[in-house]
């Protein structure tokens, strides 16, 4: 890889920053950890599979078109 590219360049920035944080490094794990409970947790317990629980096995699609005609048609 070229020293001059614009790639290389980004990642020598990032890599430097990265490796003389301090406080960053505390800050940037929080931020991992809200990510994980907001993505992982409340995702299974917030948001259940809607289509695994109301259509059958391989008629997913002809269950959300069904839906989407009764819809339109109201």
């Amino acid at each position: 890889m070229k020293r001059n590219g614009f790639i290389y360049r980004a990642f020598d920035l990032y890599y430097d920053g990265f490796r003389n944080m301090r406080l960053g490094k505390t800050l940037w794990t929080i931020i991992a950890i809200k990510l994980f409970i907001m993505f992982a947790v409340l995702k299974v317990f917030f948001f259940p599979n809607f289509l695994k629980q109301h259509a059958e096995k391989g008629g997913e699609a002809d269950f959300v078109m069904e839906q989407f005609e009764k819809v339109s048609n109201e």
